[in-house]
């Protein structure tokens, strides 16, 4: 196997790329810095910066209307989809910490985005299977627990609609992928991996952005 061009990211080239992307508004960085405050040993969990200014350039690239996140956290990836969502949008966002989402209802009031985001604090299968069963969905993103990943694809595919668009994080968790013998959310990761590369209802490509970030798009 040839590899192309290797580009070591080292801290100046990554705030280069952060200085050469939209960059986050007020109440974003406000957000990011609170998150990583209160919740030191969580804040990992919360979406890299730069797939904010993605994430809102993929709502807008295909047109959505409707958008679901699995996995909300407090509430940063869903504050950047909202925020591309025209002003009849809506995301539903879905979660299962009253305390962690706390700070992302606070962000999205102060952002004006609130009307745009239906938070639903239940188990995300419970949510998914409770929605329309025609594809209805224009985009969704998976960031949750990594054991759940197919269980939410198998609910989400069939509900996208065509050209709908989805993005699942930490596809390569941490590099642990490539480990023959990995256990836990790793092995649930390459499983997923595997799972979303037979499925012949969608196109994916896999990217290198931030922990792995597979954008796939329905048939």
């Amino acid at each position: 196997m040839t590899k192309g061009n290797d580009t070591t990211i080292t801290a100046e080239l990554y705030a280069y790329m952060l200085a050469h992307n939209p960059p986050l508004d007020p109440v974003q960085r406000e957000l990011v810095e609170t998150t990583y405050a209160r919740f030191p040993d969580h804040a990992g969990m919360q979406s890299a910066e730069e797939q904010a200014p993605l994430l809102a350039f993929l709502v807008r690239l295909v047109g959505a209307r409707h958008v679901v996140e699995v996995g909300t956290f407090t509430g940063f990836s869903a504050l950047a989809m909202a925020r591309a969502l025209p002003a009849d949008g809506t995301l539903i966002a879905c979660d299962i910490s009253e305390e962690w989402t706390a700070y992302g209802r606070e962000a999205w009031e102060k952002a004006g985005v609130a009307d745009r985001i239906d938070l639903r604090i239940a188990p995300a299968l419970d949510t998914l299977r409770a929605m329309p069963a025609e594809p209805h969905i224009d985009f969704a993103y998976l960031d949750a627990d990594k054991g759940g990943y197919i269980a939410y694809w198998e609910e989400l595919v069939p509900r996208m609609r065509q050209g709908g668009v989805i993005a699942v994080d930490n596809v390569l968790f941490h590099g642990a992928v490539t480990d023959p013998e990995a256990t836990g959310p790793a092995a649930a990761i390459q499983e997923f991996n595997d799972h979303v590369n037979a499925d012949p209802r969608m196109d994916s490509v896999m990217l290198t952005v931030s922990d792995g970030l597979t954008l796939s798009r329905k048939k």
